[in-house]
């Protein structure tokens, strides 16, 4: 079937082709030369198979899965989607549900062109179509590879057909729609190009004592950023979903509304690299060293870490970082660690790093944690019970992105289902059962944590003692028994030696107020809610 096939005619590449688009072709020609009985013996395996376009589909599949990542090809595109027809500069392809034909329309139609296009080596117009869905009136449901090859010389006479298609949303459709919202919000991929995204300023930062240094600092910088101001040099480290990206893009706002005559370049360390490969390849350089030099008063660059072990791209930054230091330009970084914790970066580069001021952004603590539930249902308009909020924060403790997730989570399920949301809807939903295996916190369990923590015995801590470090220690048990278990102030004062409730209410009120600028108290407590 493979005889006379114009491969040069078909596989040929324009001369800026790169190998990558070489490879692809050869890996055309071997599909090409697929025997056709090959193909014809699979089409009873899997619904997704009956085309004959499948070994093309399969190596774009390939492409796709580099271009989308794993969770996203998972979730649209592994045995959801499959070629139909590819002729006349056109491709269409058949999806399972509505759902999935409006989302690949809307976010990943330039993922299937640009895909195809390198793999074929021309542009086509992608076309999705339900697999119960008529057929465009221009092409056939299923077409050979003779049909593909565009040598038939007449077509077929056509036979109209009319039939009631209902493409309401079924219960998959709105569970894959509950999934979906909960997965682009989960999603911490920095896109490519980073936009500055305007819906992230101060004012909806909910600050805590975990990340209050940072906000200050950030605050300091967006009013005077460069060399007019306290930090030139501005790095801030955190585990992932903790919010060093909103205060980047803060920052970037704050600067944009203080100083609007400033250039600001926010970049990912990942686009930075992208953007120097393609000056090399171009022989562009000059171009980009004069961008980075002479066309920016403000570079933010997210996730520093991701040049270790790219050395090339580390001696241009290095020769960036200085001449814009030099010039009283502002730098500010991210990154998952702080600078000499990063592998793979040359020492140079990581002094630099901490020439400015370098501050991390710890796990939110309980309050914190309830304030950014709070804050997300508003923002979601959705009315939710006090009880579940400290439900979904005594659980969820190490990412803000997982707090915030798990209320989209349960707004979604609450419209499927049209039901009210409760503490048993919340357990199900985000998974949560295991917390009725776990003893609830108690004013005796709190105790003794404080005192294996503090290193004072339980008596000393149930006392009346005025010892110093005993009453810090009390206090900050006095706090966590009204915040995680939540006792009243009759409750505690009581349990600690018949205290009077104003007693406890000012110890209470004495470690919220220094939670405000003291970090390590932040520390202490956080490590106790994990502990009690």
């Amino acid at each position: 079937m493979t005889q006379g096939f114009p491969f040069d005619k078909f596989l040929k590449s324009p001369p800026s082709h790169t190998k990558s688009t070489n490879k692809n072709n050869n890996l055309l020609k071997s599909i090409f030369e697929t025997d056709s009985s090959q193909l014809e013996s699979k089409k009873e395996e899997n619904p997704a198979q009956e085309s004959a376009f499948e070994p093309i589909f399969k190596a774009l599949e390939d492409l796709l899965l580099n271009e989308m990542g794993q969770v996203k090809f998972d979730t649209f595109i592994k045995n959801k989607v499959y070629l139909s027809n590819l002729e006349h500069n056109k491709a269409i392809f058949k999806v399972q549900t509505k759902f999935i034909k409006s989302t690949l329309e809307s976010s990943f139609l330039n993922f299937f062109r640009n895909s195809l296009k390198d793999l074929m080596g021309t542009s086509y117009e992608v076309t999705f179509e339900l697999e119960n869905e008529q057929p465009s009136s221009t092409t056939q449901e299923t077409k050979s590879l003779q049909g593909f090859l565009d040598q038939p010389q007449e077509k077929k006479r056509e036979t109209k057909s009319s039939f009631t298609l209902d493409l309401s949303p079924n219960q998959e459709d709105l569970q894959n729609q509950v999934e979906s919202r909960f997965i682009n919000h989960m999603d911490n991929e920095t896109p490519s190009g980073i936009v500055i995204d305007k819906s992230k300023n101060f004012d909806n930062f909910i600050v805590g004592p975990s990340n209050n240094l940072a906000f200050a600092t950030a605050s300091a910088v967006a009013e005077s950023p460069g060399k007019s101001g306290k930090y030139p040099c501005l790095y801030i480290y955190s585990d992932s979903g903790l919010g060093k990206t909103h205060l980047l893009h803060a920052v970037a706002n704050g600067i944009y509304e203080n100083h609007p005559h400033f250039r600001i370049c926010l970049i990912s360390a990942r686009d930075f690299m992208k953007e120097l490969i393609n000056a090399y390849k171009d022989k562009t350089l000059s171009d980009f060293q004069r961008k980075y030099t002479e066309n920016i008063d403000v570079l933010m660059i997210d996730d520093i870490h991701e040049l270790k072990n790219k050395n090339s791209t580390q001696e241009e930054f290095f020769h960036i970082f200085n001449f814009l230091h030099d010039k009283g330009k502002q730098l500010i970084f991210t990154s998952d660690k702080s600078p000499d914790k990063i592998t793979g970066i040359e020492e140079r580069i990581i002094t630099r790093l901490q020439w400015g001021l370098v501050v991390d952004i710890q796990k939110p603590d309980f309050e914190t944690r309830t304030a950014i539930l709070k804050k997300k249902a508003i923002e979601l308009d959705l009315f939710i019970q006090d009880d579940v909020l400290n439900l979904i924060a005594s659980s969820i403790k190490t990412s803000i992105r997982e707090l915030e997730g798990s209320l989209i989570r349960l707004e979604a399920h609450a419209e499927l289902m049209e039901a009210e949301i409760d503490t048993e809807m919340a357990r199900d939903i985000l998974k949560l059962q295991e917390l009725n295996d776990k003893p609830a916190a108690t004013l005796e369990s709190v105790c003794r944590a404080s005192s294996q923590y503090f290193k004072i015995p339980v008596a000393d801590l149930r006392s009346k003692s005025r010892n110093k470090n005993i009453v810090n220690a009390r206090h900050i048990a006095w706090y966590l028994s009204k915040n995680i278990v939540g006792s009243t102030f009759m409750e505690i004062g009581k349990y600690y030696s018949n205290r009077d409730h104003s007693s406890v209410m000012h110890g209470v009120s004495k470690i919220t107020e220094k939670l405000k600028n003291d970090s390590q108290l932040s520390r202490d407590l956080i490590f106790l809610e994990n502990n009690i």
